[in-house]
């Protein structure tokens, strides 16, 4: 998948047809691979969207060859929505594939919303593989029962994890997420102010990603 510097756009073959990815090279020569998951398809969520183009950014600013899967159902991806289980095992098919493309390279995985839900399963799923993924982004992430929609019972993750939550959000409350976090004794960033959407505080967003992006081990070196 040699790509210019710059967004591009390649398929792959998942368990539903072909998967669309949306590519963000780096500048430099590829250290790490990312991928990064977008909201829930039947409520207008794309891998365009601007929260995942946030996380997509900051990681191939840092270096790492960043892939947004379009889930089922959503832009040139075929398939249909499958309440996660299936969004779930075509993003680790796409892990796959990323790690036989860029052998050796560390991973990160990030996620928004119905998309961190669909990547702390992800990270249990390839647990059970026997591949570790230290290195995790969650960004409005789901837990229990939420308003109108359904509930998620999302899974524990590393304690390495990055998890980021409005102050003020709307679809999943502060408090659901603390609930989640304090059994596995998981720090949780807070933005103050910020809504589900990190609307108008996609800035902080991005320091609170580059931050913790800065402080992992250098990409070269190893996972």
């Amino acid at each position: 998948m040699a790509l210019q510097a710059g967004t591009g756009k390649t398929f792959v073959s998942g368990e539903a047809g072909r998967i669309e990815l949306i590519v963000d090279a780096p500048r430099t020569v590829a250290g790490g691979i990312a991928v990064v998951a977008h909201p829930h398809p039947l409520q207008g969520g794309t891998a365009t969207h601007k929260v995942p183009h946030v996380l997509a950014k900051a990681l191939a600013a840092r270096g790492y060859v960043t892939v947004r899967p379009s889930f089922r159902g959503v832009g040139e991806t075929e398939g249909e929505h499958d309440t996660g289980d299936g969004e779930t095992a075509d993003t680790v098919g796409v892990v796959h594939y990323l790690r036989q493309e860029y052998p050796g390279l560390p991973l990160v995985l990030a996620g928004f919303s119905f998309g961190a839900y669909v990547v702390a399963r992800t990270v249990e799923v390839l647990r059970g593989q026997g591949l570790s993924c230290q290195h995790l982004i969650l960004a409005g992430m789901p837990w229990g029962t939420i308003p109108g929609h359904r509930s998620y019972e999302t899974p524990a993750v590393p304690p390495t994890t990055l998890v980021v939550h409005g102050e003020n959000d709307e679809r999943v409350t502060l408090g659901a997420v603390l609930d989640w976090a304090r059994p596995q004794d998981l720090p949780v960033v807070v933005v103050p102010g910020a809504n589900h959407f990190f609307t108008g505080k996609l800035g902080a967003l991005e320091r609170v990603v580059g931050g913790y992006l800065d402080h992992l081990p250098e990409p070269a070196t190893g996972s």
